[in-house]
């Protein structure tokens, strides 16, 4: 039995569309960086690679993308000697302990 050249085409662009979703380089949606209560950056649609800067450090940082953030007190996204990243999960809010410093970097955790 043959299947219809629309049923055809229907599968084409939806097997394309699931494709072009998984080889997505941007996390969808917003990261919002505060000092103190004051926004100071929001990110839309940010790039899943690399190490992102916040400026000047920040004490809050709310996740609203669809990927989980690891958060460095380094400006490069490095773990100092005897430190830890922290981690904010999806659709989290998470506050800096003073203890620790400002969070100064970020990247996204491996899915």
């Amino acid at each position: 039995m043959r299947a219809s050249r629309p049923l055809a085409a229907l599968t084409g662009f939806a097997l394309l569309g699931i494709a072009l979703t998984a080889c997505q380089d941007q996390a969808s949606g917003q990261i919002v960086a505060r000092n103190d209560g004051r926004v100071v950056q929001t990110l839309s649609n940010p790039s899943v690679r690399g190490c992102h800067r916040f400026p000047g450090g920040v004490t809050h940082v709310t996740n609203l993308t669809q990927s989980s953030l690891r958060m460095y007190t380094t400006r490069d996204c490095t773990v100092p000697a005897g430190g830890a990243y922290g981690f904010v999960d999806i659709g989290a809010t998470d506050q800096v302990v003073r203890a620790t410093g400002l969070w100064n970097s970020f990247d996204f955790a491996p899915e």
